[in-house]
């Protein structure tokens, strides 16, 4: 049976999304072809009809973890985006949550190529940040403290023992700081 050129997309699409997800759980290195593709429900043999290597799913599946952060936060004021990012509810949904928190670690040891789409998704989400805070005027500066804040928080709160009271502190007192913190001035 000939598949058609719809469904070739399709399965494309279903393989980047689901790498995208497993990445973000599990790293790079934590997932291999077969259990990718079996994730999809493709067969193993399929995956070289799309991709050359898993370096090049790699990139494209961050590079769709960026679009679909980028998607979910648009529109969203800096409080609102800083109550969801601390939140328990992203910290324990590592793999539909935050490329820079799941994948910044991992990706530092990619490749040039690897860093730039990353550094991409970056600028990406600050301008996603920018139009959302639109009315607070926030500076490229602080988008970019607030950013590092988040993600550092994130990332030592999943760093911690899932039933920790420190994991929950962290969030706790870095959500109240950031949104603490003097807003720009009109």
């Amino acid at each position: 049976m000939k598949v058609t050129k719809e469904q070739v997309k399709e399965n494309r699409m279903r393989i980047v999304e689901t790498a995208s997800e497993l990445f973000r759980e599990r790293g790079y290195d934590g997932v291999g072809v077969a259990e990718l593709m079996s994730a999809a429900g493709l067969t193993h043999g399929g995956f070289y009809k799309h991709f050359a290597s898993k370096a090049d799913l790699m990139s494209e599946a961050m590079s769709c973890g960026f679009a679909q952060s980028a998607e979910s936060t648009a529109g969203a004021n800096r409080e609102k985006f800083i109550e969801y990012y601390l939140s328990r509810q992203h910290r324990d949904d590592m793999g539909k949550g935050c490329v820079m928190s799941a994948l910044g670690t991992d990706t530092a040891r990619q490749p040039e190529s690897f860093k730039a789409a990353f550094a991409a998704g970056i600028e990406r989400q600050l301008s996603v940040l920018a139009e959302g805070n639109h009315e607070e005027a926030a500076t490229r500066a602080e988008l970019i403290d607030t950013i590092a804040h988040l993600v550092g928080a994130l990332v030592l709160s999943r760093a911690c023992p899932d039933n920790s009271t420190l994991a929950d502190e962290i969030l706790d007192v870095c959500r109240s700081r950031l949104l603490s913190q003097k807003k720009p001035k009109d």
